[in-house]
């Protein structure tokens, strides 16, 4: 129930006085159906159908003056007074809808929003935990039903308003035959409890086969070179099978619960309704205008009654996505990169390193606890508007440490100072946005290359794309393409060749005009022609701004003006051409 109220808190938060606007015309709707349902009897007393014109009605007090009134002037009066209801009732009821699909859209974007803004928000370690597929899970299956359930609610606690209502004219009925169907309404509930259980179980697994289908589907699209290459085509049809085999079943439970809480309900609310008839017939001594509305009261009633049921059930089983939406929102809050959340990039002013980059004495490791460091007791200095190149084998923690500069990782022991300021949470966003960053796997998105370019300076001119471009060596080759900047580079940029894409992220990172360009590994699935290109890009930017380059190849630290190895952790040499 905890994970429910808290979205249900959100809701109230977004929502604000809306909510109570509505709940105020839930509460006039369900007055207006009473008062309509008490027209029935001055009706049916007009009408003939029953005798006298107000009845029992009119020993209360009310529609007393009908007797005054001619037939048909009375039964015009009520027919007019019943149509004005109705017509106002639907009214209301129309305005209160379309207002809850505004209020229920509106509510999920904004958890969508507020969800991928604290994701975006964590650090990089909170991205190392989880598993990519989970976070798209996240942000569509258990979105859409967290928000789903939420409304839900929202309808349970409008259907329990209309209840209560009509349950207090009941009251003012009869309170002996009200009291007999609400204790035999409240056993019923007390032996459907089993219909709630079952459901959030059936939630569960709901929440798992989603998790499973999107982490499955995931990894079948990002390898499906390696599958198509492999002939493993079979392995990954056999998986789907299984998991539409148990999908199956387990929409199959849902359905059984669904339709013997319905079986149950339907056969016990005949039970209930023959034996309140008989009650009411035989033990109370009632006015036939005063029992039927009685009865027409509760005919009205017990639908809602069931509607309450399902609602509990579906929120029920919507509850563990309430949990785990709630519990990544509060693991993003707690891996916040920054201390102010509200912190926006915009406005945020690059830091332009003047003395230089300072690691002093940082060790990490990504377990606390384990025995192996990534890096230990590393201690360094990097000279601004040179170039530094960090070597070492595989796995001697190279990205490690580049992480660390970025403050992407946060170093166990020791710190990072930029021109001798500590580089903490105050300052990490004014020195990030003075990077450039070009990883070993080049980052595309599926559309124009003026796109991708624009996503670091949407503001860049054409001039300043070209520039960038002949910066990066990619000027020729995007020249030769059909549509130029405007052409179509699809997924992850697959129509362009291994050394194009890598030129034109290469592009990407320069045309902010970043004081610190950070290459990981960038040229090492290069051809020797494209390193060449970039390494003539990196001599051109040489002097202007500082070079961080890891690579494996002599060719591409040879113009380097210091070169640091890393073996298992530790620093083994920082070599460096000038004197310091």
């Amino acid at each position: 129930m905890k994970p429910i109220l808290y979205f249900t808190r959100q809701m109230h938060r977004f929502a604000g006085k809306i909510l109570y606007f509505n709940l105020a015309g839930m509460m006039l709707i369900s007055f207006l159906d009473g008062l309509g349902m008490l027209l029935l009897v001055p009706l049916l007393g007009i009408s003939g159908i029953l005798n006298g014109s107000a009845g029992w009605l009119s020993q209360l007090g009310l529609f007393a003056f009908l007797k005054e009134l001619p037939k048909p002037a009375a039964l015009l009066l009520i027919l007019g007074t019943y149509l004005l209801l109705i017509i106002g009732q639907s009214w209301i009821q129309r305005s209160l809808t379309l207002r809850d699909i505004r209020l229920h859209t509106g509510f999920i974007n904004h958890v969508r929003l507020e969800t991928n803004r604290a994701m975006l928000q964590a650090n990089w370690q909170f991205f190392l935990r989880k598993r990519k597929s989970d976070l798209i899970n996240a942000l569509t299956e258990e979105l859409g039903r967290v928000t789903n359930g939420t409304y839900l609610f929202l309808q349970f606690s409008a259907s329990l308003v209309f209840t209560i209502i009509q349950v207090g004219i009941a009251f003012w009925l009869s309170t002996p035959l009200t009291l007999f169907v609400l204790g035999c309404g409240l056993i019923i509930s007390f032996f459907s409890r089993q219909f709630i259980r079952k459901s959030r179980e059936l939630g569960q697994q709901t929440s798992d086969l989603a998790r499973s289908y999107i982490g499955g589907m995931t990894d079948q699209f990002n390898g499906i070179k390696d599958i198509k290459s492999n002939m493993l085509e079979n392995s990954r049809i056999r998986w789907l099978e299984h998991w539409s085999h148990t999908i199956g079943l387990e929409r199959l439970e849902h359905t059984k619960v669904r339709t013997n809480s319905q079986l149950y309900y339907k056969i016990s609310s005949s039970l209930i309704i023959a034996a309140f008839i008989y009650v009411a017939a035989t033990q109370f001594s009632m006015q036939s205008e005063q029992l039927l509305l009685i009865i027409l009261i509760f005919s009205r009633l017990w639908p809602r009654f069931t509607g309450i049921q399902s609602n509990l059930e579906q929120i029920a089983a919507s509850a563990p996505a309430f949990h785990s939406l709630m519990e990544l929102q509060k693991e993003c809050r707690e891996a916040r990169e920054v201390d102010d959340e509200r912190a926006d990039m915009k406005q945020v002013n690059p830091i332009r390193v003047e003395q230089g980059i300072e690691c002093r004495d940082l060790s990490f490791r990504y377990h606390r606890g384990e025995p192996l460091y990534a890096l230990q007791h590393v201690n360094l200095y990097i000279r601004p508007r040179e170039m530094t190149a960090i070597v070492g084998p595989s796995g001697a923690g190279k990205s490690t440490l580049i992480d660390i500069l970025m403050g992407l990782l946060q170093p166990e022991s020791g710190q990072v100072l930029i021109d001798g300021v500590p580089l903490t949470g105050h300052n990490l966003l004014a020195f990030r946005k003075a990077i450039g960053y070009v990883p070993q796997d080049p980052l595309l998105f599926n559309g124009s290359i003026r796109d991708n370019l624009m996503m670091m300076q949407p503001d860049a001119t054409d001039e300043e794309l070209q520039e960038a471009l002949e910066f990066a060596a990619a000027a020729q080759f995007v020249g030769r393409l059909p549509q130029g900047l405007d052409t179509m580079i699809g997924d992850r940029g697959v129509r362009l060749s291994g050394g194009e894409r890598q030129r034109l992220v290469l592009a990407r990172a320069i045309l902010r005009k970043p004081s610190i360009l950070v290459l990981d590994e960038a040229t090492s699935a290069l051809d020797m022609d494209n390193e060449t290109l970039i390494q003539e890009a990196l001599d051109r930017l040489k002097g202007k701004m500082t070079l961080i380059v890891i690579a494996h190849r002599p060719s591409t630290i040879r113009n380097a003006d210091q070169v640091i190895t890393l073996d298992h952790g530790k620093l083994v040499q920082a070599h460096s051409t000038l004197v310091v």
